[in-house]
């Protein structure tokens, strides 16, 4: 591999390598290595266990209301081959990979390859630096998959999503206040509003002051652009 090769990569990664053999070797397919074992399937192995790590880490970090099968679930979506592709093909990996021409289309290699490429490269990227370095290699790639994933599957979750929103981008928390409420004390409605860095976003009603809060975050998502939708979700 030449050295603009390396120095393309090595940028598009944000990471600079000590030992170079590394990053060849993660970019390495088997359609094109003398054998198996000097092709990337090594490093994919150990890269998908250091990603599935990382985003473990973040999930139990972010909100001590997540529980097991929930983190679980998120887990699943994050650290999928289609959301390696994805951030793959947002690193423009595909370009330079060593890959056979056989596996080449005109629109580059089959995404399995390219996921695969980024698992290999974020083992090779644990093993040069370590656990903090990969950290740092992931992280960025990852929060606001599972920002969307908490708030897409997890609409349970709309207080946390929000707060995790909040304090990545403001450093702070929202503030959550009771409103109104309506009715007998056998079938009372609650409405509650959040404010953020003195915004004020839209109420929610709820039966229950937990929903309404649930409500009103899901509104301030919506209005923060977080959340795409028409105000239809259920919480």
């Amino acid at each position: 591999m030449d050295q603009a090769t390396v120095d393309k990569c090595q940028a598009m990664t944000g990471y600079t390598f000590s030992d170079v053999s590394l990053l060849e070797l993660a970019l390495t397919h088997a359609s094109v290595a003398s054998s198996r074992v000097q092709s990337n399937e090594r490093l994919e192995f150990l890269g998908d266990s250091v990603l599935a790590l990382v985003v473990c880490e973040e999930l139990y970090g972010r909100s001590d209301e997540l529980l097991e099968g929930e983190m679980t679930k998120i887990k699943s979506s994050v650290v999928s081959g289609h959301t390696c592709a994805e951030i793959a093909a947002e690193m423009g990996l595909s370009d330079l990979g060593m890959i056979s021409k056989g596996l080449q289309s005109s629109d580059g290699p089959p995404p399995s390859v390219t996921a695969a490429m980024l698992e290999a490269i974020i083992g090779a990227v644990f093993l040069d630096g370590g656990l903090a370095a990969a950290r740092s290699f992931i992280r960025p790639k990852i929060r606001i998959r599972i920002e969307n994933a908490m708030a897409t599957e997890h609409q349970d979750n709309y207080k946390s999503v929000l707060q995790q929103h909040s304090q990545r981008r403001w450093g702070i928390t929202p503030t959550y206040q009771l409103l109104d409420e309506k009715g007998p004390d056998h079938r009372k409605a609650f409405e509650v509003a959040i404010t953020i860095q003195g915004v004020h976003y839209p109420s929610g009603w709820g039966r229950t002051k937990k929903q309404a809060e649930q409500a009103a975050a899901l509104r301030a998502l919506m209005e923060l652009g977080v959340i795409q939708g028409d105000g239809s979700h259920e919480v």
